[in-house]
């Protein structure tokens, strides 16, 4: 049985996520394509209970280390419980936030040791990476804004400029000269940022049928 891919949509607060998610779903339903949509942290029983932990904007003070390795706890249960088994059976995958959003958040924005979710990385998931991964470009302050006008902030939305600036510099370090990374500007309309993902999503899906 033919494998299927593991597609991850990374970015900042406000990058407009869900639209390119809604976009790349149809695109594959239209091609008859299986597959499912998950979200990090999140996308069990226990990564949701995870999820709204780390979200929480009631709690006291998280230490970075702890926020790092609920991250971690939540996406080994994910990659067993779903992701793999998905990918397995020959459905696709489209994960909300990966792996890459661990580097750019509590590497960048906490200030982490790269190399220290480097290796919780090789622990959990020493062999499921993304195939292709599409990553929302857009000015923090822009992002956040949008961001604001949905009403309640979440723990992660609440923190400040600098740490966003910190996050996205992570995201654009981590794709430049990769070739499974497709940054999108994600500070176009919404038109354009639409037919930017299915334009990519498009040329991915053939050369991913020429790979299997």
């Amino acid at each position: 049985m033919r494998r299927g891919a593991f597609l991850t949509i990374e970015g900042l607060e406000g990058a407009g996520k869900s639209s390119s998610i809604a976009t790349i779903s149809k695109v594959l339903k239209n091609k008859m394509i299986p597959y499912i949509s998950t979200r990090e942290p999140g996308g069990t029983e226990l990564g949701e209970h995870v999820r709204d932990i780390l979200l929480a904007t009631s709690q006291e003070p998280m230490q970075p280390m702890t926020e790092l390795l609920l991250m971690f706890a939540s996406r080994a249960e994910h990659i067993s419980r779903v992701i793999n088994p998905h990918i397995n059976s020959g459905d696709w995958v489209v994960c909300d936030r990966f792996i890459d959003s661990s580097f750019a958040y509590q590497g960048g924005g906490r200030g982490l040791n790269l190399s220290t979710i480097q290796d919780l990385e090789r622990l959990s998931l020493p062999k499921t990476r993304p195939d292709h991964i599409f990553i929302l470009d857009i000015p923090v302050e822009e992002g956040l804004k949008r961001a604001e006008s949905r009403g309640e902030r979440d723990r992660f939305e609440q923190e400040d400029i600098i740490f966003f600036e910190r996050a996205r510099k992570v995201f654009l370090d981590r794709s430049h000269g990769n070739p499974i990374y497709t940054v999108i500007d994600a500070s176009n309309s919404e038109q354009q940022v639409q037919a930017d993902i299915r334009e990519h999503l498009e040329t991915f899906i053939e050369h991913f049928k020429k790979t299997i």
